[in-house]
């Protein structure tokens, strides 16, 4: 099985048309430049050495050189062989609340932004858990199902935003009954839903839906994310902004509810956690994690996994030491096989 470590380094792969972009223009200005003195079949007789050929090869040698090296830093991995692993752990969904007020900055950078940063420092610190997630605002969506992948579980996770639900509100109640479709498995002893976010709600549904979930034995962990002093909702145009009003023209205020998360938690056989802190928000529910019965489990995986870098950056290396060797001009014993017909 191939693994692409670090994918973000494919962009240095852009390198190469802006090489060959840079090398076409400089092309274009040299024949204009050299057509203001001599015309152009003039050329051959004052540089007779000259290769036309060369200069093509010697930029295409240096494109490959960058790929090269781009995909030894992306760090392909090969898993040589499977081997069966076994797991200890629960299944724990992560319900992240991403309506409008999650955008206010009473807390840096911004609700949304340190929830995830939570949730991806937790996510860090798991080993045997299976994982979801899910995104709720004024309605509930799914956004992983329960996995052991973890690296993309963030990947989904970093991609969540406040505009990925039309209807506003904060619909607890229906993350609640979402994540209770998220446990498949009967055989799993223990179950968490972790519900994070400023804690504002529009509805009562919230406590039957976390009666509900509790009666299955599902434990509510709630982390409040956010101030009760609270700050305006940003509202971005472009490069404006402004933020959101009443009807009375009067700036919204939105601040944390945290006794509505408490109440969940409560209700849900949890703990609440304020999540100003990230560190200790982890410490917390890595605290109550620990009490709980682990289910263990076997997966078939790919194991012993081979850097291949070190071939990439060799050739890299090598296509790069070609392409300062090769000069511009003829080389002799190619022009008499005058295999790209130059003597012509």
């Amino acid at each position: 099985m191939l693994i692409l470590e670090d994918k973000i380094y494919f962009w240095f792969l852009l390198g190469i048309p802006l090489l060959i972009l840079l090398w076409v223009s400089v092309a274009v200005w040299k024949k204009k430049t050299q057509r203001k003195f001599a015309d152009a079949h003039l050329f051959p007789s004052l540089a007779p050495s000259l290769s036309t050929i060369k200069p093509i090869l010697k930029v295409l040698v240096l494109c490959i050189a960058v790929a090269c090296f781009s995909i030894a830093l992306v760090n392909p991995k090969l898993g040589s062989k499977m081997e069966t692993v076994k797991r200890e752990g629960v299944d724990i969904v992560f319900a992240l609340d991403v309506s409008k007020s999650m955008l206010a900055e009473d807390i840096a950078p911004n609700r949304i932004e340190k929830s995830k940063q939570v949730i991806t420092q937790i996510i860090n610190n798991l080993a045997g858990d299976r994982i979801g997630i899910i995104g709720y605002a004024g309605s509930a969506f799914p956004q992983i199902p329960i996995t052991t992948d973890y690296a993309s579980a963030k990947t989904f996770l970093r991609a969540m935003n406040t505009n990925m639900v039309s209807s506003q509100g904060t619909a607890t109640g229906d993350a609640i009954e979402l994540a209770k479709g998220y446990y498949n498995d009967g055989n799993v002893l223990s179950r968490v839903l972790v519900i994070i976010g400023d804690g504002e709600d529009h509805g009562s549904e919230f406590q039957a839906a976390a009666q509900a979930a509790a009666e299955e034995g599902i434990k509510i962990i709630c982390i409040g994310i956010g101030t009760q002093k609270g700050g305006p909702i940003p509202i971005r145009d472009g490069k404006q902004q402004t933020y959101k009003k009443d009807q009375n023209g009067e700036t919204v205020i939105t601040k944390s509810s945290p006794e509505t998360l408490q109440s969940i938690a409560e209700i849900g056989n949890g703990i609440y956690i304020d999540g100003t802190n990230t560190t200790e928000t982890v410490e917390s529910l890595e605290r109550f994690l620990q009490n709980l019965e682990k289910t263990e489990y076997e997966s078939m995986q790919y194991a012993n996994y081979q850097h291949q870098f070190q071939w990439f950056l060799g050739f890299g290396i090598l296509f790069l030491i070609l392409e300062s060797i090769l000069l511009n001009r003829k080389t002799k014993w190619l022009t008499k096989l005058n295999l790209f017909n130059e003597n012509e």
